[in-house]
């Protein structure tokens, strides 16, 4: 189903990490019809104001990329949280979306979906063929749920439904927040702050934390009420202790290149170009998103420190879990349909670095 410049395109979750990215970009390729709507303007686990919204607006296209997410902390005690939201989200607005006859959705799930021993790099046809890992097994089995209902919509009615799993993203308008932002925002703060303490520059430190508060400490807090709540996140003005042993690896893929797969996908794929023809069992029609290219996690902090230039020790909590051994996604069906990334971690390390350190950065 072809898009044209003047479909109405619903972005779900257009203010997050991916949705900002892929809204960016399809205005930068002249689709400027596009709908987006705070948390605030719709709950959409509200099912009565997520029919009620499509009913008003009838959106030729949706991408679904709103989700409840989290790092590994936030996945292992809000399990309950994950797989609900999660799933609420998907219903609503999958539902909606055929019950109005959107001509065509994408929706943006995790290569957490895949099993935690999967052989690598993982190809999408070892989804569901061994347990996952169990920190976010909630998260994986939502977000697996997802894209079986794009799967069936699209076999028994034909709907041009498509998901997209990426791999780890990180980007501008990441998630800094030290109790629930994912790995690589984490370390970027972690270290900063660090820096900044080792500098002593305290103008520094108190402007962070008014950007964004740690368990509700900022400026107006004293430096020994400041330090107690950063050495409990592991930073200190000669150290900073990450969790794990570092030994884990993974796979980045900047947040702008994410998007730009993505509306390649929404725009030039449909259901039937994800699986092969003449295929009796139709199944694992979702398309990894990836680089193809990974680290260890301590190889990473370690290119932080050197971007950083912070000066003190990197440590190690093994009493803290390190998560899938390793997660690198199998990218040949992607390539296969005319799209490779383009930035590397080093460059894109230093861009959200820069993006970071810019003086009027939002507040989470």
């Amino acid at each position: 189903m072809t898009l044209s410049k003047q479909s109405k395109i619903y972005v779900a979750g257009h203010r997050g990490l991916v949705g900002s990215a892929i809204w960016a970009n399809l205005i930068q390729r002249g689709y400027t019809h596009l709908i987006g709507r705070t948390h605030k303007e719709l709950d959409l686990l509200d099912p009565v104001a997520v029919r009620q919204f499509f009913d008003e607006e009838q959106p030729d296209a949706v991408v679904l990329a709103a989700a409840h997410v989290g790092g590994i902390m936030a996945n292992s005690l809000y399990r309950a949280d994950f797989i609900y939201q999660n799933l609420q989200i998907q219903q609503n607005v999958i539902g909606e979306s055929f019950r109005h006859h959107v001509k065509k959705l994408l929706f943006l799930g995790s290569t957490c979906i895949y099993p935690r021993m999967a052989a690598q790099p993982m190809h999408e046809e070892a989804l569901l063929t061994s347990p996952l890992e169990y920190t976010n097994e909630p998260y994986a089995i939502a977000k697996i749920a997802g894209l079986k209902m794009c799967e069936s919509f699209a076999l028994q009615y034909g709907c041009d439904y498509v998901a997209v799993m990426p791999t780890n993203l990180y980007g501008p308008n990441d998630n800094f927040h030290l109790e629930r932002s994912h790995v690589l925002p984490a370390m970027i703060r972690k270290v900063h702050l660090a820096k900044c303490l080792n500098e002593g520059d305290w103008d520094a430190v108190r402007r962070d934390l008014d950007a964004r508060p740690v368990e509700g400490v900022d400026s107006s807090h004293s430096k020994e009420e400041i330090l107690a709540v950063l050495n409990k996140y592991g930073i200190t003005p000669k150290s900073v202790t990450l969790w794990g042993t570092g030994s884990p690896l993974r796979e980045f893929l900047w947040s702008e290149d994410m998007a730009d797969a993505s509306v390649h996908v929404l725009l030039n794929v449909s259901f039937s170009d994800t699986y092969a023809p003449g295929t009796k069992e139709i199944r694992n029609c979702h398309i990894n998103v990836g680089t193809g290219k990974e680290l260890s996690i301590r190889e990473l902090a370690e290119k932080v420190v050197a971007e950083i230039g912070f000066k003190g020790a990197l440590l190690w909590d093994a009493t803290k879990p390190d998560g899938t051994p390793r997660k690198l996604t199998d990218v040949s069906k992607l390539h296969s349909l005319g799209w490779h990334h383009k930035i590397d971690i080093d460059e894109g390390i230093h861009r959200l670095y820069e993006w970071y350190c810019q003086p009027a950065v939002p507040k989470d």
